[in-house]
């Protein structure tokens, strides 16, 4: 088996709207490049650092996922049917078919008026107090937007979105194989944020659904007959990845176009297509979910190597997103109007590839726009405190934290 043929760096040519701008949330120890091939590391994980060979692994259909508790969910037998998250072959297809409706550009557009309605009333609070956190407002755009797809709308008391954010803050590591070294307290923690989520949350949204359905996820699961454990753990996989990620890409695409009044003067002034267009090159040099996990099921040729049948492949999302024989010689750099070879598409890897990529992504930069627009549109608003930025390890990405602004 041979591997894709590689475009020649020279033939993809530089950018010609770089602004300059690098990554503000790569760790240092990820800007080395390895080779094409991949590299086993003393865990006996083989890293993937080239685009060409990550995306063969996303598409190949004998690998699986892995991380971010996947071990555990397949082996939970009580689930009759797995988390679409973790679902594989024909299960996974079937799966992704009958929920794509929630994520089209038409049904998005549908919840354009509530992510307006909203994203207004973020603004507005914001102007009354003169300053706050963006990573704040950010979280309950994400969360409520979510919600509103997943069906998480009845909830016994407020609060929601600490009660999701509870799951990726604790500690732990979320690499497959890895030794847990999650403390008991820890333990006892998730213990109760679980039962808690699905007591107030997703309980009150069935037993709401179960009288009259509506056009959401939950009400779908209804009708498919998914138990109540089954529900509870769709909504756990979607509102991580949908609330959580999309939260910190707010925070990040605010941070590059506040620190560059050129770049947020081009994406404030700019069409529709030409926003989106900023927002997916600031999310390919800022992916939120650094690494991406497969297990292989058979001997799978990568990179001209060969990785056993078994065996973890570990996908640097942040390397693969700026290999200059995919994103060209400035690939460190931001620049929107980027040329990328035929079926790359403009985030390159960050929302995944194959069977597995994130169905959510034209909804996430919605929101994401929706919100940002009416925010930068105002001249005034300002940077007060530059956000500290962590990196979380059960979701494999960063966080940014006390991003104070200001407006008025």
């Amino acid at each position: 088996m041979t591997s894709a043929p590689r475009p020649d760096p020279a033939t993809i040519g530089g950018c010609p709207f770089v602004h300059g701008a690098a990554s503000l949330t790569r760790k240092p120890e990820l800007q080395d490049r390895p080779g094409s091939a991949p590299v086993l590391d003393d865990r006996g994980i083989y890293r993937v650092h080239d685009f060409h060979a990550a995306r063969k692994v996303l598409r190949n259909e004998q690998t699986v996922q892995a991380g971010f508790g996947a071990e555990m969910v397949t082996q939970l037998s009580n689930l009759k049917h797995r988390p679409v998250l973790y679902a594989e072959g024909q299960e996974h297809h079937e799966m992704r078919r009958d929920t794509a409706r929630y994520f089209t550009p038409t049904a998005v557009a549908a919840y354009h008026p509530f992510i307006a309605g909203l994203a207004d009333q973020l603004v507005g609070d914001l102007l009354r107090r003169g300053e706050g956190n963006l990573d704040d407002l950010s979280l309950t755009m994400a969360v409520q937007v979510a919600a509103q797809v997943v069906g998480l709308t009845d909830s016994a008391l407020p609060g929601m979105q600490r009660r999701v954010m509870a799951f990726v803050e604790g500690e732990g590591d979320s690499e497959p194989d890895f030794p847990n070294t999650v403390t008991l307290a820890a333990r006892l923690h998730q213990m109760v944020d679980v039962p808690l989520f699905y007591a107030l949350d997703v309980r009150p949204a069935i037993q709401a659904r179960r009288k009259k359905r509506r056009d959401d996820l939950i009400s779908h699961l209804i009708d498919k007959d998914y138990s109540d454990l089954e529900i509870l753990t769709e909504c756990l996989t979607y509102g991580t990845a949908g609330m959580v990620t999309t939260r910190e890409f707010i925070s990040v695409a605010a941070w590059h176009l506040l620190r560059h009044p050129d770049l947020r003067a081009d994406y404030v002034h700019g069409t529709e297509t030409e926003r989106h267009a900023i927002l997916h090159e600031i999310l390919r040099l800022e992916p939120v979910v650094n690494t991406l996990y497969r297990r292989t099921q058979t001997d799978l040729e990568v990179g001209g190597q060969i990785i056993p049948q078994g065996s973890i492949v570990a996908l640097n999302v942040s390397n693969t997103n700026t290999d200059p024989a995919v994103a060209g010689a400035d690939a460190a750099q931001l620049c929107p109007a980027r040329p990328l070879p035929r079926g790359v598409q403009a985030p390159v890897l960050s929302f995944g590839d194959g069977a597995h990529r994130c169905p959510g992504a034209f909804l996430a930069i919605r929101e994401s726009d929706v919100l940002l627009r009416r925010l930068l549109i105002w001249n005034d608003l300002r940077i007060v405190k530059e956000p500290i930025v962590t990196y979380n390890e059960v979701i494999k990405g960063y966080e940014l934290r006390d991003f104070r602004i200001a407006l008025g």
